[in-house]
């Protein structure tokens, strides 16, 4: 069975993208260059419009749209980095958007989803209610067309547009060879990145990076199946909880990527601070874990330089400033 997503989908999506997405950096810090004993390359996904590379595949698919469904509208649901991105890609492209949210999301990211002119649908989480029900019934009652959060094929082509830049930037600088970490929820920036690479610098190693308790990608990568998360451990890494690897994207993880790091939420805390102080970027705890996995799990590296993805900057500042109380590196 071919998988859902190609190459050539990165590339059209590239070019629907290009007027509309921010080409965001690979930073360099020579302090924490000598701290991990690598060469240590930061994409500042965080710098994204909207603080994530959300807005990368919510413009793809709001750009791919028919004009029927532009004029029905746009659904989806997210604890709030999808949810941003979709909401202001739909805002650009004057269409109408409803988001699903959890009512424990971080504040800030409800306010801004609300600012970007998304109408705002919470349920509770905590209390065992399914989005993924909600949106489904939304749908239907109000014809929407449904953007999932990472099992869409034009929001991973839009991902996929990341892969592409640190291709070309990592090459640029010289550099061919090298772990990639990406932080990982569903799969939809993994699985993205991972069909661009393979294309555009093959010796590169894509490997996803997850919060302890949610491994799901991990712990699938070795059964060679998709497992579930059934716990209800509390994680400050609301970005990319997620009970299980997507029906699209986890056969492209499969086959193309190496095994997974499991970081834990002080060594997210830890990295968050760090960014801050060596990079100078704001990252959230689910957006830090692929930097996590860099600094703090080394001895699981085996190249000379390593590219890590900080996905996402909209941190709440009474988390930034747990995280700057922490012991930084």
């Amino acid at each position: 069975m071919s998988e859902a997503v190609s190459f050539s989908d990165v590339l059209s999506a590239h070019k629907r993208l290009e007027n509309h997405i921010l080409k965001t950096p690979l930073l360099e810090s020579e302090l924490l260059n000598k701290l991990v004993g690598k060469r240590l390359l930061v994409k500042a996904e965080c710098l994204q419009h909207t603080g994530s590379f959300k807005f990368r595949g919510g413009t793809s698919a709001i750009t791919n749209l028919t004009p029927a469904q532009r004029s029905a509208g746009v659904i989806a649901y997210s604890s709030g980095n999808h949810a941003q991105g979709v909401a202001y890609a739909a805002r650009r492209a004057s269409v109408n958007a409803v988001i699903i949210m959890p009512d424990d999301a971080p504040e800030l990211k409800i306010q801004n989803t609300r600012a970007y002119g998304a109408e705002v649908v919470l349920y509770d989480r905590p209390g065992g209610q399914c989005r993924e029900s909600i949106g489904q019934q939304l749908a239907a009652e109000r014809g929407l067309y449904l953007i999932k959060p990472y099992d869409n094929k034009e929001v991973i082509a839009g991902q996929g547009t990341c892969g592409l830049e640190i291709a070309s930037q990592a090459g640029a600088i010289g550099i061919s060879k090298a772990e990639v970490l990406v932080c990982c929820g569903g799969g939809g920036l993994t699985s993205g990145i991972a069909i661009s690479l393979e294309a555009r610098a093959p010796e590169m190693i894509v490997r996803p990076a997850e919060p302890a308790h949610y491994d799901d990608v991990i712990r699938s990568q070795k059964s060679g199946q998709r497992e579930q998360t059934t716990n209800d451990q509390p994680s400050i890494c609301d970005a990319i909880v997620t009970p299980s690897p997507g029906e699209l994207t986890f056969p492209i993880i499969k086959r193309l990527c190496q095994p997974g790091i499991v970081v834990s939420d002080q060594e997210a805390l830890q990295s968050m601070a760090a960014a801050l102080k060596h990079l100078k970027i704001v990252a959230e705890p689910g957006g830090a874990v692929a930097l996590a996995a860099a600094l703090f799990h080394t001895q699981e590296l085996d190249t000379d330089t390593v590219i890590c993805v900080v996905s996402g900057g909209n941190a709440d500042p009474q988390m930034i400033r747990r995280a700057l109380e922490t012991d930084s590196v």
